[in-house]
């Protein structure tokens, strides 16, 4: 029944085909951002989970950072 409904809609494999276009073109668009990013900046991204705002200790002399 709902095969019926989409066959007499006009010009519905259109949709399709704007679609797969649209995500193609989303797609490869992050994939070559994400290509072009700078290993420094990449670098700093992935120790920032571990990073947790505080100087490193050896500049504190010797203060702690959680008091």
């Amino acid at each position: 029944m709902i095969q019926n409904v989409l066959q007499e809609i006009g010009g519905i494999g259109l949709y399709g085909v704007i679609s797969v276009c649209l995500f193609f073109l989303v797609f490869s668009t992050a994939v070559v951002r994400a290509c072009l990013l700078k290993q420094s900046f990449l670098t700093s991204m992935s120790a920032l989970p571990l990073d947790d705002g505080q100087p490193p200790l050896s500049s504190s002399k010797g203060a702690h950072p959680h008091e």
